[in-house]
């Protein structure tokens, strides 16, 4: 039987093999380098910008638009020096973003994010600048809006013709990034799927090569080839062409992988290794000198910046204020309902782990009856709790019963965002049955959160929940909390 499945094994990759040499001279066929399309994309971009900024100059003094301030009608030539200076500085910012550069082309989904992030960034730093410097003629404070708003219409467009154009038979094969792996364990196939997930065909999945360790295991699903042995790579890599070569097993010969580093070196290809010691907060991994020698390690997220701290802050404080002031009417008529109920106190106050495993007490409209705990003690709302008010259960759905929590974040013991509190009695053996747990903390708790809105509130998978909790904090954004917050109105599964 063992010998079968190694003939088939060997089998299969000969034909896999045959493929990548295929691929390879169709590849070669290519006669436009990467650096080609770079260029096309930086020019494609800086047309579609000096396009936008007439567009906008047209629109605000062509148009009816050119009633709304006291600026005068002006020719394009007096604005000629705005829009070159304008379109200059979009494709600077856009540059910033790293988005040209020939191994994200294919990236679709990254590149467009980077493209709407830029222009919002540039939109406002433009503004601010002309401003400062009293560039003349003065500069309308519509028409950079205006700017800002046809630049991202017209260059998302024109990417799009672009992607297409790159993604023809024969052209995108001399894009793609062909992979190879170095070992096969749960952290290949984590990268593997993210891979496969990612619809734009930025990568080629070549298959992998054993390393000879306890670590190595054969893909369950059999889509990722192997292709040999770890000194079959200088083999591979001279006859198929691989761009990245991606180390996953880290127990392989240790001067078998310095000769790995050594050859990608030589070969200018990409030597990538997976940080399979960390197990949390990886994207927070930077390389750092202690006494002359490089060190990796977990240093810094986003919310350990002061500025992010600073901004997140700011709008706990402005959204909290406001928020309260908008639902102090919902929380008297809900607590005057909840008293004609149930007789007795209208909030509930629990006590919660907040920032840095800190205790501190969160008040609530009270959705149960009282003394709900008396007979089980403290354990999670589940379907149909028949400790829940009438009222409780349109309240937990709705979310209404979490409203007087803007007052702790006004307190600053919450954040509008972040990993949601758990109660200590709840969660006492946690950190030690649930790897990473503690981790959470490292952020106030929020009124809502990633978790949350992806449907894993209450009584779910808390293994899960974690997960959700620990990528939020490692990819931090003021737009991820905006776009937490406006999710949190659509997304109400397991509210009860």
């Amino acid at each position: 039987m063992e010998a079968a499945n190694s003939n088939s094994n060997i089998l299969g990759a000969g034909t896999v093999l045959q493929a990548l040499e295929a691929r390879r001279a169709w590849r070669e066929k290519e006669q436009l380098s990467p650096h080609f399309w770079v260029l096309v994309s930086i020019l494609g971009d800086l047309v579609m910008a000096i396009l936008a900024a007439y567009t906008a100059y047209w629109l605000r003094f062509h148009t009816i638009i050119r009633e709304f301030g006291n600026f005068d009608a002006m020719t394009f030539r007096q604005y000629s020096g705005h829009t070159a200076l304008g379109s200059l500085s979009l494709i600077l910012v856009l540059a910033w973003q790293d988005i040209y550069h020939q191994n994200v082309l294919l990236r679709t989904r990254w590149v467009s994010s980077k493209i709407a992030k830029g222009i919002l960034v540039w939109t406002a730093g433009f503004l601010a600048i002309t401003l400062a410097l009293k560039l003349q003629p003065s500069i309308s404070r519509v028409y950079v809006m205006l700017n800002g708003a046809t630049a991202l219409l017209l260059v998302l467009s024109w990417r799009s013709v672009f992607m297409s154009c790159l993604r023809a038979p024969g052209r995108i094969e001399a894009l793609q990034q062909r992979t190879l792996f170095v070992g096969w364990n749960s952290e290949a196939v984590s990268l593997w799927k993210t891979m496969k997930r990612d619809q734009t065909g930025a990568f080629d999945i070549m298959g992998w090569v054993r390393t000879g360790s306890a670590e190595d295991s054969q893909p369950a699903d059999g889509d990722v080839p192997c292709l040999g042995d770890l000194h079959e790579v200088e083999h591979l890599v001279s006859t198929h062409a691989v761009d990245m070569v991606v180390v996953a097993d880290l127990h392989g010969p240790r001067e078998q992988m310095i000769t790995l580093a050594n050859l990608c070196e030589r070969e200018m290809i990409q030597f990538k290794v997976i940080p399979s010691y960390f197990r949390v907060f990886v994207s927070g991994l930077t390389l750092e000198t202690i006494a002359g020698t490089p060190v990796l390690g977990v240093t810094r997220l986003p919310l350990d910046d002061t500025f992010n701290v600073m901004t997140k802050r700011i709008v706990d404080v402005v959204g909290a204020t406001i928020g309260l002031m908008l639902s102090a009417p919902i929380i008297a008529l809900f607590s005057a309902i909840v008293w004609l109920e149930s007789r007795g106190a209208v909030f509930y106050r629990q006590r919660r782990w907040g920032f840095n495993g800190v205790p501190f007490d969160i008040i609530k409209i009270r959705s149960m009856k009282m003394d709900a705990e008396s007979a089980k003690g403290a354990q999670w709302c589940v379907k149909d709790d028949p400790r829940r008010l009438k009222v409780g259960a349109f309240m937990r759905k709705w979310n209404v019963d979490e409203l007087p929590q803007f007052w702790n974040v006004l307190k600053g013991e919450m954040s509008l965002v972040g990993p949601r509190p758990e109660r200590p009695e709840l969660i006492v053996g946690f950190k030690h049955q649930i790897p990473h747990y503690n981790a959470r903390h490292h952020s106030k708790p929020g009124m809502t959160g990633w978790a949350q809105v992806n449907g894993l509130r209450g009584d779910t998978d808390l293994g899960e929940r974690i997960q959700c909790d620990l990528w939020y904090l490692e990819n931090w954004s003021v737009w991820l909390d905006l776009q937490i917050m406006i999710l949190t109105f659509f997304k109400r599964d397991n509210a009860y």
